[in-house]
């Protein structure tokens, strides 16, 4: 038999219950809110605020084409968490475009050329040059890829600004709107830093504010291009939309270039052009998503030391034509070429 404990000792005892079942229910408590802030936290992640512009759009989870296009055209930047890029080149040998080129590189003074194409359906690559050239304009793809690289970690939409000046950047080759854009992303070391993303190996930005020399090769070209037009690049579903529906429609004046060998389908291009002070002579340079007999392509042509712009445009029409006509025949000999 137990001795009943003293009054005192029972006070404190139950006491002591109270304490443990209020510490109890502040534990429950702060685990149920935790839970709340949490589960909040992520609802913010997905969803952002409700002010416009600057909210973090809905996930994109698979949607549907016309969801995307409608997205696009509205310069979406979802903050989700696409796959990241692949080795964006095949390991297949390039096959050489030299001997293609031939009659074309004959009508060469002093130009240097690069092409660089990639057969999407079998990832064969074909070459011919390896030197770095001027962007010119062309960076516009890059500075726009990286401006949604941006927003994305930023979890927000492009700004209707921002909108504005990515259209008339890739659309109309509006310098104005490049250089406040070039600005907005931090100039060279924001490009770099994002064509490391991007799985460009061979880019370098321009010092300054002349993103015009942004220097790059053709191959490291077929890289954006894939990180723009692939499934499997660092650039969302939404993104990628964005940039592939203002190069399909850039003005009729700037259709010319790597257009000149698409027999069907809808062709994506983005196009540079720039007189060298110095030496007076252009730099003239095509890139873009086209379609020869029945395949797709990606394709990079790059071209400098041009007497004139006009002279730069054919010579980068003949070897685009030249190029897709012989790597096309290629790879019916071949497929796994």
């Amino acid at each position: 038999m137990h001795e009943n404990p003293p009054a005192r000792r029972r006070g404190r005892s139950r006491r002591e219950q109270r304490r443990r079942r209020r510490a109890r229910r502040r534990r429950i408590t702060w685990t149920v809110t935790s839970v709340v802030l949490i589960s909040g936290a992520a609802t913010y992640a997905i969803t952002g605020t409700d002010s416009g512009e600057s909210s973090a759009p809905a996930p994109a989870k698979a949607p549907s084409s016309p969801a995307v296009s409608a997205r696009a055209k509205a310069g979406e930047a979802p903050a989700d968490t696409p796959e990241p890029v692949p080795s964006p080149t095949s390991t297949l040998k390039p096959f050489d475009l030299e001997p293609a080129l031939a009659p074309v590189t004959a009508l060469f003074g002093d130009n240097r050329m690069s092409v660089a194409m990639l057969d999407v359906e079998s990832g064969a690559m074909a070459t011919y040059g390896h030197d770095a050239f001027d962007t010119a304009s062309i960076v516009k793809v890059d500075i726009l890829a990286t401006l949604l690289l941006q927003a994305q970690d930023e979890g927000r939409r492009l700004t209707t600004e921002e909108r504005a000046q990515s259209a008339a950047m890739i659309q109309k080759s509006d310098n104005d709107s490049t250089s406040a854009l070039w600005t907005r992303i931090g100039s060279a070391p924001g490009l770099d830093a994002a064509n490391e993303r991007l799985g460009l190996i061979q880019t370098q930005g321009g010092e300054g504010t002349v993103w015009g020399i942004t220097q790059t090769t053709a191959e490291d070209q077929i890289r954006l291009l894939q990180s723009v037009f692939g499934d499997k690049s660092p650039l969302s579903e939404t993104s990628r939309a964005y940039i592939q529906d203002l190069m399909q429609h850039v003005v009729g004046s700037q259709t010319w270039g790597v257009s000149a060998a698409a027999d069907s389908g809808t062709t994506a291009l983005k196009n540079g052009w720039l007189k060298r002070t110095q030496t007076k002579k252009w730099d003239v340079n095509s890139i873009g998503r086209i379609q020869h007999d029945g395949r797709v392509y990606l394709m990079a042509v790059l071209l400098n030391n041009c007497s004139t712009q006009e002279v730069g445009i054919s010579i980068v029409e003949q070897a685009t034509r030249a190029s897709a006509t012989a790597f096309s025949r290629k790879l019916k000999e071949n497929p796994t070429t």
